[in-house]
Formats: structure tokens, C-alpha cells, sequence
């Protein structure tokens, strides 16, 4: 049932980047040509320099330097404008494509269940979906065209020299070689740092997301291990600064030993080009001349396309850590053609029909073959001791997990037949740990019904005790809330997420210790207007408090994963059974 939560290392594959680009393909073409043309333009230059040095300056001839002078101008105005024009719509086609990539990953993680993220840190899903793919963006872009232009320089510069002259054009291309074998060892050592360094990015910007956040500074400041987390960002931040140290030192090596070649080119083709004037050949001054530009327009690109192939690493390995992502399959799905079950229809209740379920196939079950009904429109109670699994029986009432075996039943059909959507309607959820966003308290209430009237919210905000804090504040409902609305206490932040929830009307509430942090008089205040509003609602309270269960239609006992008692207050206090022992002492 339970895929594995734990990120793979996926392989990268090259036909998947081009499904990205694949409905940019009319785009790109026209990028390919406009590089193109500027590498054809570009190799036309150093011919104008064979005519400058062997026509025009030895014969004086004015008029044939104006025109050659002016055609040099003139193809250097023309490159340039055809590379603006190729960045500008590189550029907006590498944004179009992140943000294709980033919208799909988001909505690939929206798909996935609850243990994904319960196992997944924050940080790293945050690292993955912004700084990944952001670096994703500048690196595609700007590599794949530069790639592209290189590529085209060094095949239209090598087809120059050969026409300039092929003898004089082998000893610049015997250097070829050289060069690509010092590079392939560099790339290799680099990709694997390169590797290393995205992993302790995510690393660093887990540990920034974890121990930066309110909560995150309460739990340091309170246990004394704020010295602790510095030190363990300190060396996170030190590792990743070594891996940086030994890429560069790597690409330093690579860079001194081209730089060498390329001083010493232009030395061996006027060596060569003296060579074949001893040997009786003509070699002009001029060809001399243009050899040596048309060098430096090969080998400079040949360099780029070397360090572009180090930037394709860095790509790789981001690309791996995204698609690792994208091919989790998510462990919750919906069938084809769900059921759906409006809220007006549901009358029944919901039934546990011998549901067992661990959260790890491998391990012991949490809840064993249990069998039970919640009736629509009655107030029922879960209890237990801690770990006795009453939270998970409302995740998997929620279907935020499936069952190992046995049917969970919403008025007759399996909650696996029914669509997302028709859940999310029936079923209302306030958790112990209340999730508020950054925003405004009227914003957070909106979140859950964006067509509610002030009418509503208001009526709402009586039921959840929450008028008068909301009144004695000086922004009222546009209040920022702040992270995780910890600018309010814990009984406040729970109040204002049963607001939310009860503002979409749910015909099913439940209640996992939601009012776990109200005091006695707040409690009692609430679970009397909560009572004006849930007429006819299905109440399902999670509870460790027993004097907040005492009047529900049914109160099911729960111990070690299986149902000891099921029943009223009054009947399982005649038991003597389990619940008298918990209410007693």
C-alpha cells in the first residue's frame, strides 16, 4: 500500500528535457538560426584582415581600406544586434520552461500523501521547488544557447581555416584533442563535487527553514541548543564550502593548462607558416594574420564548450534531484470516474468494516481488524491512551492514508471509490497542532469558503468564541496572523481554525484534540454554541480530556490498536470496563 517515502536516485535521461522544450520547439528553431547566422557573420571577419594586411595597406589603397574597415564595422553592428535578439528570446523561453517545470512539480507534490511529507524535511521540498529549479533556469537558458553558439563557432571557424589555408588549419586542429582529454578527466571529478554541493545546499537550506522558523526558535531557545544548531550549521556551511574550494581548484587546472595552449598557438603557426615559405609554398603575411584571429575564435569557444559541459553537470545533477521527485507515484489515488456523495445526501454515517493499518507495511499493525459505526448526525467520541490509534483512524477517515485491509464506508460506499473532491466537501478537520497562514485572520477564513458574506464570518466568530478578541484588536479581521499565527496563543490560533473550518458547513467534524489548548471556561463556552450550529452535523472528537466527552451519543474506547467499549457515558460507566477505570481514576 505504502510506497517508499525516501527520494530515489534517479538516472537522468536527456529525452526528458526535451519534453519540456518539446512545445517551445517553432522558438527555438528560430533561436538556432539567429545563431547561426551570427557565427557565419562572425567567421568573415579575419578574411576582411587577409585583405587589409595583403591588399589594401601594401598598395595604399584608401578607398579598399574605407570599405573593408566599414564591412568589419558593419558585421560587428549586425552580430551584435542578432545576439540580443537570440539572448532575449532564450531567455523568455528558459522562463516559460521553469515555470512549466515548477508548476508541475508543485502540483506532482500535491498529489502525494501525507507520509511523503511527514519523512520529507521542509527545507529540502522548499530547496527543490525555488532554489533548484531558479538555478535550473539561468543555467539551461544560458548554457544550452551558449552551448549552441560554441558549437556553431567552432564548426564555421574550422571550415574558415580550411579555406584559408588547410595545411597551416591541421596544426591548430591537432590541439583539439589535447584539449578534449584534460577536459573529460576535469568534468568527471567536477560532477561528482557538483553532486555533493546540491546536497549540502539542501542541507543548509533545511536547517535554515527548521531552526529559523517561530516554532523552530522556541524549541531552540527553550532546550538551550541554539549553540548546537549554529554548530551544526557551521559545518554543513564548511562542507559545502570545501566542495566549492576543490570544483574550482579543478577548473583552475583545466583553464591553466588551455590558457597554455592557446599563448603558444599563434608561435606555432608563424613557425608553420615560415616552414612552408622555406619549403617554396606561398603563405601570405595576411593568411598569417587572419590564422591567428580565426584561432582565437575557435579555441575560445572550444574553451567555453568545455566549461558549458561542467555547467551541463551542474544541470544534471539538479535536473536528477527534481525528476527524483516528480517520479515518486503518489500513494493515494483517485479511481477513474469516482463516486461522488453530496453533503445534503449524506444520512447514513460511516463504518469501520475489520480496517487494520500500520504505517509501514513491515511493522507491527497500529490498528487491528477493528469494525465500528459513526451514525450521521450524533456526536461521537475516540478515546484512548496515546498511541492506541485514534488520530489515524481520522487520517484514514479523511483518506490521507488507505487501509492495509478492511473498508472504511461513507453511507455504504467505499471512501476509495469516492472522488477527492466529495471527501473534501463532507469532511471538516481542526488538528491539535492548528496550521494558520501568513496572512490576515479574514484571509485564513476565506481560505476555506472565498464566497462567505461578513454575515457568516461573523456568526462563525461568536460560535468560536473568538468576537471579542477579534473586536479588541485595532486591524480587526486584517490582522496578519504571522507564521503559523504565532502572534496569537494556542487556545486563540485553535479557535481560529475551528472558525475556518466550521464557515464551510461540513456535514462531518472532526475534532482531533482541536480544543486542547482552550481553558475550562473557553471550553465550555465553545461546546455550548458549537452545539447551536452542529444540529444535525456528524461530531467526531479525538480526546484525552474524559469531561469533554461525557455527553456524546457514543464514546468508543480504544486500546493497543483494537475497540475495548463502545457506548454511552451512563452504559459504560455500569460496565465497570475500561472507561469507568480512565473516568475514576
Amino acid at each position: 500500500m505504502k510506497a517508499n517515502t525516501k527520494v530515489s536516485h534517479t538516472k537522468f535521461s536527456f529525452s526528458r528535457v526535451t519534453h519540456l522544450v518539446k512545445p517551445y520547439t517553432t522558438t527555438l528553431a528560430i533561436v538556432l538560426l539567429l545563431i547561426i547566422i551570427g557565427g557565419i557573420f562572425g567567421t568573415i571577419s579575419p578574411f576582411l584582415i587577409q585583405k587589409i594586411v595583403d591588399d589594401a595597406l601594401p598598395a595604399s589603397d584608401m578607398d579598399l581600406l574605407y570599405k573593408l574597415v566599414l564591412g568589419l564595422a558593419a558585421i560587428s553592428i549586425f552580430t551584435t544586434i542578432v545576439s540580443v535578439v537570440q539572448s532575449y528570446i532564450s531567455t523568455s523561453i528558459g522562463q516559460k520552461i521553469m515555470h512549466d517545470l515548477r508548476v508541475k512539480l508543485y502540483e506532482h507534490l500535491q498529489s502525494l500523501s501525507l507520509s511523503f511529507f511527514s519523512s520529507t524535511r521542509t527545507g529540502e521540498i522548499q530547496a527543490r521547488i525555488t532554489s533548484d529549479i531558479s538555478k535550473m533556469q539561468s543555467l539551461l537558458t544560458n548554457t544550452a544557447t551558449d552551448f549552441a553558439r560554441h558549437i556553431t563557432a567552432i564548426i564555421t571557424t574550422t571550415i574558415a581555416m580550411l579555406l584559408l589555408d588547410w595545411r597551416i588549419a591541421i596544426v591548430s586542429i591537432l590541439i583539439v584533442p589535447l584539449l578534449v582529454l584534460v577536459n573529460q578527466r576535469v568534468a568527471k571529478i567536477r560532477e561528482r563535487i557538483m553532486h555533493d554541493q546540491q546536497e549540502r545546499v539542501a542541507d543548509l537550506s533545511s536547517n535554515i527553514t527548521e531552526s529559523l522558523s517561530a516554532g523552530g526558535f522556541i524549541l531552540a531557545r527553550t532546550m538551550g541548543r541554539a549553540k548546537h544548531l549554529v554548530h551544526m550549521f557551521r559545518k554543513n556551511s564548511e562542507d559545502l564550502s570545501k566542495l566549492e574550494t576543490r570544483s574550482n581548484t579543478a577548473g583552475q587546472w583545466e583553464f591553466a593548462i588551455i590558457f597554455l595552449f592557446l599563448d603558444m598557438l599563434p608561435a606555432f603557426t608563424f613557425f608553420g607558416g615560415g616552414m612552408l615559405l622555406g619549403m617554396g609554398y606561398q603563405v601570405s603575411i595576411g593568411t598569417m594574420v587572419a590564422f591567428v584571429a580565426l584561432q582565437e575564435q575557435l579555441l575560445w569557444p572550444l574553451l567555453e564548450v568545455f566549461e558549458t559541459r561542467i555547467e551541463f553537470g551542474k544541470v544534471r545533477a539538479i535536473l536528477t534531484r527534481v525528476f527524483s521527485y516528480l517520479d515518486m507515484p503518489p500513494e493515494i489515488t483517485e479511481r477513474e470516474n469516482p463516486l461522488t456523495l453530496d453533503k445534503s445526501e449524506f444520512k447514513k454515517g460511516i463504518t469501520f468494516e475489520n480496517v487494520s493499518f500500520s504505517y509501514d507495511r513491515e511493522s507491527v499493525s497500529l490498528l487491528k481488524n477493528i469494525s465500528f459505526t459513526i451514525p450521521a448526525g450524533k456526536y461521537t467520541a475516540l478515546i484512548g491512551p496515546t498511541g492506541s490509534g485514534k488520530s489515524t483512524i481520522g487520517n484514514l477517515i479523511a483518506r490521507l492514508y488507505d487501509t492495509d485491509e478492511g473498508r472504511i464506508l461513507f453511507d455504504g460506499i467505499d471512501v476509495k471509490d469516492l472522488s477527492f473532491k466529495s471527501i473534501s466537501e463532507l469532511l471538516g478537520i481542526v488538528t491539535q497542532d492548528p496550521f494558520l497562514l501568513n496572512a490576515s485572520i479574514e484571509e485564513n477564513l476565506l481560505f476555506a469558503k472565498p464566497d462567505a458574506t461578513g454575515e457568516e464570518i461573523a456568526n462563525i466568530l461568536q460560535v468560536a468564541q473568538l468576537k471579542t478578541l477579534i473586536a479588541s484588536l485595532p486591524e480587526g479581521l486584517q490582522t496578519q496572523v504571522g507564521e503559523r499565527g504565532y502572534q496569537f496563543s494556542g487556545g486563540e490560533r485553535q479557535r481560529l481554525c475551528i472558525a475556518r473550518t466550521l464557515l464551510r458547513q461540513p456535514p462531518i467534524l472532526l475534532l482531533d484534540e482541536a480544543t486542547s489548548a482552550l481553558d475550562a471556561e473557553t471550553q465550555k463556552a465553545f461546546t455550548a454554541a458549537l452545539s447551536s450550529v452542529s444540529d444535525g452535523m456528524t461530531v467526531i472528537s479525538i480526546a484525552h480530556r474524559l469531561s469533554t466527552v461525557r455527553y456524546a451519543d457514543q464514546i468508543i474506547v480504544l486500546e493497543n490498536g483494537r475497540v475495548e467499549e463502545i457506548g454511552t457515558h451512563d452504559h459504560l460507566i455500569t460496565l465497570g470496563g475500561r472507561y469507568a477505570k480512565m473516568i475514576f481514576n
